[in-house]
């Protein structure tokens, strides 16, 4: 084995947890292959020589790539200011293939993803790493250009947003699916009150699509008022396929055989929380839907 060939193996054994950090850094999968990518590029140029920690140094790597995009993302306000659903990871209801598992297992909950993007670039990535993947104050705060103890901070505050915002999801998948079943069965029926039955009175519905949606980018808050909402999208011509989003339930729609939203559901106490709908056009082309075939 040659030095090129040793150090692309070595790559290889990081690059699922490489991937993992740059989705939660991105909430676009895409973006975070990217990310991978460049780490991969910068590392072929540089060499492994005097590299102690290759799996911290490639993390560090992709830290950084991350950072530089989240800063030019913001700075182009290329998204819509109160709306953003992140990109989601999709596959079938039933992923047997060990490569769709790795996926899942690399994925995050949809909920968590929003409120992920809701946080500074900076803090984004502290908690990222440190929260989520015990990377080390000392070894952060390089990557964040703060001194230790302000890292510290910058994952304390972030943490907070996150316990006070995202909401965590029952358990058991299967009864998360007989809730969202329920719904959707209420929704195409026109059943109203079997509607508010299934929502949490402060449910919330996050609706991206796009910057140019005219109008249909919203926020809607309540039961009533999802349950509404409900009934006028079920008035559309779609078609659903049931999915797992970001390993919970959810639904991929289309109309004329075109990608037309992925929507995830969020079900906490036997109920739906959150509700998540990526209508983006021009980020729906970004998400793999081709894993619901396969």
């Amino acid at each position: 084995m040659n030095d090129h060939e040793w150090l692309a193996e070595r790559f290889e054994e990081n690059r699922s947890h490489l991937r993992a950090v740059a989705y939660r850094m991105l909430g676009s999968l895409s973006e975070a292959e990217d990310a991978v990518q460049e780490a991969w590029l910068r590392l072929n140029r540089s060499g492994a020589d005097e590299v102690e920690n290759l799996g911290g140094w490639l993390t560090t790597v992709v830290g950084r790539v991350c950072l530089d995009q989240l800063r030019m993302r913001r700075a182009r306000r290329e998204d819509p200011l109160d709306v953003r659903v992140p990109e989601p990871v999709v596959l079938r209801a039933d992923p047997a293939d060990p490569e769709h598992q790795a996926l899942l297992a690399d994925s995050v909950g949809l909920a968590l993803l929003v409120v992920l993007e809701t946080l500074s670039p900076v803090e984004r990535l502290a908690f990222v790493l440190h929260d989520m993947f015990a990377m080390p104050f000392d070894e952060i705060a390089p990557i964040v250009e703060r001194t230790p103890a302000a890292a510290r901070q910058l994952a304390s505050r972030a943490r907070r947003r996150v316990q006070g915002t995202a909401p965590a999801p029952d358990p058991d998948p299967a009864r998360r699916q007989e809730v969202v079943d329920a719904f959707l069965a209420a929704s195409r029926g026109g059943d109203f009150e079997a509607l508010l039955a299934v929502l949490d009175p402060d449910v919330l519905l996050r609706a991206d699509a796009g910057a140019a949606s005219g109008g249909l980018t919203k926020l809607v808050r309540g039961a009533r008022a999802v349950a509404e909402q409900a009934l006028t999208f079920s008035r559309f011509a779609l078609a659903g396929r049931p999915a797992l989003v970001n390993g919970g339930p959810g639904l991929v729609t289309t109309r004329d055989g075109q990608p037309f939203s992925v929507m995830g559901f969020t079900v906490a106490h036997g109920r739906i929380v959150e509700i998540n709908i990526l209508a983006d056009p021009a980020r729906l082309r970004r998400v793999d839907l081709t894993l619901l075939d396969e």
